[in-house]
């Protein structure tokens, strides 16, 4: 335990200002991380169900094609005429009660497609460039919905974190740090009383030996046959006369 006395107290009641305002920010902090969990999760649901329907329609429309070009595989045809990347995916951040989520971003340049659109023309061009339309947009919610699912985990570890953080200061350094208090205003109030206590032993203690004083004085008076002796009237030490005093 820390030694009991006004600056240690002082110190502590500071830290347990320090402490509530903490858990108080915390509390804030977690309760504005669990309403962007309940709306991303929402969110992720929503995108699920949209990508899980678009892949299907992707994979409708590649046999489709496979379909129109009387069998051939066109993955191979598809990957020879690509030379540049016409979707690319950038990461950002997004702040949310100060914590930085992940956010990756699609971004489509269609002028880049110009290899791909020639492809099929003779056979089954329009389905084979349906295809392609269904599985950029596919792309784009697979790239959306990865966005979400890392965010999310991201997300929930932080609300794992600051839950932990609420909780050890809640059941933990605040009731250590009032428990600390208390037993320091215990320790004070003792000493406090300690300290009366023997200021009132000495103040008996000295009335007693000036009243056992008194008594022996009288004693002594008694035995010397005075009665009543008024200090005042007690012989001077002084001489009655100075002489190198002159008086007129």
């Amino acid at each position: 335990m820390p030694p009991a006395n006004r600056m240690t107290l002082a110190t502590f009641k500071s830290r347990m200002i320090g402490a509530k305002k903490g858990h108080s920010l915390l509390k804030k902090k977690r309760d504005a991380l669990k309403a962007k969990f309940q709306a991303m999760l929402k969110e992720i649901v929503e995108c699920k169900l949209t990508t899980l329907a678009g892949l299907k329609d992707a994979s409708f429309t590649y046999a489709k094609a496979q379909w129109a070009t009387a069998g051939d595989d066109i993955t191979s045809t598809v990957i020879e005429r690509t030379k540049r990347a016409t979707i690319t995916c950038t990461l950002s951040g997004d702040n949310v009660a100060g914590v930085q989520l992940p956010k990756f971003t699609c971004m489509h340049d269609p002028t880049k497609d110009t290899s791909a659109t020639t492809l099929g023309l003779g056979i089954g061009g329009a389905v084979v460039d349906r295809c392609r339309q269904e599985y950029l947009k596919a792309i784009i919610g697979i790239v959306k919905l990865a966005s979400l699912q890392t965010a999310f985990k991201t997300l929930d570890e932080e609300i794992k974190m600051t839950s932990r953080r609420v909780n050890a200061l809640e059941y933990v350094l605040i009731p250590r740090i009032v428990a600390i208090c208390h037993y320091i205003t215990q320790e004070m109030d003792e000493e406090a009383r300690e300290e009366f206590f023997r200021v009132k032993k000495v103040v008996d203690k000295k009335r007693l030996k000036l009243l056992k004083e008194k008594m022996e004085l009288e004693k002594e008076n008694a035995a010397k046959g005075l009665h009543n002796v008024n200090p005042m009237d007690a012989p001077s030490a002084l001489p009655q006369s100075d002489p190198d005093v002159v008086f007129s």
